[in-house]
């Protein structure tokens, strides 16, 4: 029997945003040009087929310059990008269940069900990132319009625990569940136990707009005998002196990134108030290219790492971020043991793509289970 055909096989459609479909993921990967620590295929997903899934992904289309446009169009008035499901409509609907990264795709898959009211949808696992820390801030019609979608998700998932409260508040006749988001560990870099650069260098990378970078510049001017290496995109040039010891990197490839984590003897990630655990990805990079890591303690990210693997401070104190500096680079054991426990915890405990792929296939069980026994007992 194929395996495709296999009846204990579960069929997932995973509905990424256009540029991350399978196609472009896997050319840009084998050029190095994805910029991080990344899998095959996005976000890991594809493992679950390890788990009885087959999985397939969104594909995107190629587009003339009016075709661009009339997507980017609905997508303007829309808030999602309908247009691109509805290219993927057949992958969508030929699926038991459909996961997706953020509320932008899973909107959009909900959309999709409203106007094709009459097909057999399948099942949906709906993950937000960003969505609950902007609810506040949208007009009582874009709430309502958006509970009245959302309310049909299956599974609401959600990267960090100050969100899945916020969930399980708004959407309490929906199901909310912590998964705990993971990266490639195939290749973990070996602890070096080397003494710090002098002058010590540190290394702060981030596109994410709840970068606290008036903090950590803050903290940097105070300290004698330090350089800083800042990888953004959305880095203010304003918020630094020419005569600082801080560069500006543009980093437009793994070679490059990699560069520069070896580089460094520290990571620093200062982030702003947020519950949707910013900065995460770049906590796991550094563990697994052997850095110990000094990150701001905010938006859940102790369900991820404790205080005896990442050096958590306090949030918006830049005193407190020199004192951990300090600390850090005066201490050796200190430094090495926390990389050896995030380390540990990466790969033995589980904080990987591998165990969130199969946390994916788990709930996807679940929800075709209950529909087998609900239709039995009919």
């Amino acid at each position: 029997m194929p395996a495709d055909s296999d009846p204990k096989l579960v069929r997932v459609f995973v509905h990424l945003s256009v540029y991350f479909g399978a196609t472009h993921w896997r050319r840009w990967y084998a050029a190095g040009a994805l910029g991080g620590i990344n899998d095959p295929l996005p976000y890991g997903y594809y493992r679950a087929s390890e788990d009885g899934c087959l999985v397939v992904y969104s594909e995107d289309k190629d587009e003339n310059r009016l075709q661009r446009a009339f997507r980017l169009g609905m997508k303007f008035l829309v808030g999602t990008d309908i247009v691109h499901a509805w290219r993927n409509r057949r992958g969508i609907y030929e699926s038991d269940i459909v996961w997706t990264h953020t509320e932008l795709q899973y909107i959009a898959v909900l959309l999709l069900f409203r106007f094709l009211f009459w097909k057999r949808r399948p099942k949906l696992i709906a993950q937000s990132v960003w969505l609950f820390d902007r609810w506040e801030s949208f007009g009582s019609i874009k709430r309502w319009f958006l509970s009245r979608l959302i309310r049909k998700a299956d599974i609401l998932t959600v990267l960090s625990p100050e969100n899945l409260a916020i969930a399980r508040r708004l959407f309490p006749c929906v199901r909310s569940e912590l998964v705990l988001f993971g990266i490639n560990t195939d290749t973990v870099v070996p602890l070096k136990k080397d003494k710090p650069h002098q002058p010590l260098q540190i290394f702060s990378i981030g596109n994410d707009p709840d970068r606290d970078w008036p903090v950590l510049i803050q903290a940097i001017r105070g300290i004698s005998g330090c350089e800083l290496k800042i990888a953004s995109w959305n880095f203010d040039k304003r918020l630094i002196d020419p005569n600082d010891n801080i560069e500006i990197l543009r980093i437009k490839s793994n070679s490059a990134l990699f560069a520069a984590y070896d580089w460094a003897d520290i990571v620093v990630v200062t982030i702003k108030n947020n519950r949707h655990a910013s900065g995460i990805t770049v906590l796991q990079e550094a563990t697994i290219r052997g850095l110990p890591v000094i990150c701001t303690d905010t938006g859940g990210l102790r369900a991820y790492f404790s205080e005896n693997e990442i050096c958590f401070i306090p949030l918006g104190d830049p005193a407190g971020l020199q004192k951990a500096i300090a600390t850090l680079a005066g201490d050796d054991p200190l430094r090495w043991g926390l990389v050896e426990r995030a380390q540990a915890r990466m790969t033995s405990g589980g904080l990987n793509s591998r165990t969130y792929a199969r946390r994916h296939a788990e709930l996807s069980r679940e929800l075709l289970a209950s529909d087998i026994n609900r239709a039995a007992k009919n």
